[in-house]
Order: structure tokens, then C-alpha cells, then sequence
């Protein structure tokens, strides 16, 4: 499947699967290296996902003079 195209739960899914499969250690040498190529493409569209949705929450504030406003929220 185009990892692109792909929601973050469903690429976490797939990965957990390739993850799964590489610790049972009964791949071949070469699917064993396409699973973790493809595993890290799907880490870097999951880290991509989850910045894009940490953009986009903001914490309301209330400034000095009772206005309201927002920031980004710093969820590191």
C-alpha cells in the first residue's frame, strides 16, 4: 500500500506487524531488510502525522486585559 495515502493508525498497525515479524527472526535476509526499509518509511509518516496534529492543537489563553487568544501547545 502507498505508505503516503495511509492514516496514522494504519500505518502504526503495519508496523507493528513488521516489527512482530523481524523479532521472530524467521525472515530471509532479504525480506528481512525490505521489512525494515519499509518499516522506516512508515516511522517517518507516523512522526510526520503526529507533528502535523501536534500544529494543529492550540491552548486557549487569556491575556492580561481579559482577551482570548490562543498559542501552539507545547506537548514536548
Amino acid at each position: 500500500a502507498d505508505i503516503a495515502k495511509m492514516s496514522f493508525e494504519e500505518a502504526l498497525n503495519e508496523l507493528q506487524a513488521l516489527v512482530r515479524a523481524l523479532e521472530k527472526g524467521e525472515s530471509k535476509l532479504d525480506e528481512a531488510v525490505q521489512f525494515y526499509e519499509r518499516g522506516a518509511a512508515l516511522k517517518r509518516h507516523c512522526e510526520a502525522k503526529l507533528r502535523d496534529a501536534q500544529e494543529k492543537v492550540a491552548k486557549i489563553v487569556i491575556g492580561a486585559d481579559g482577551s482570548v487568544g490562543s498559542e501552539p501547545a507545547d506537548l514536548g
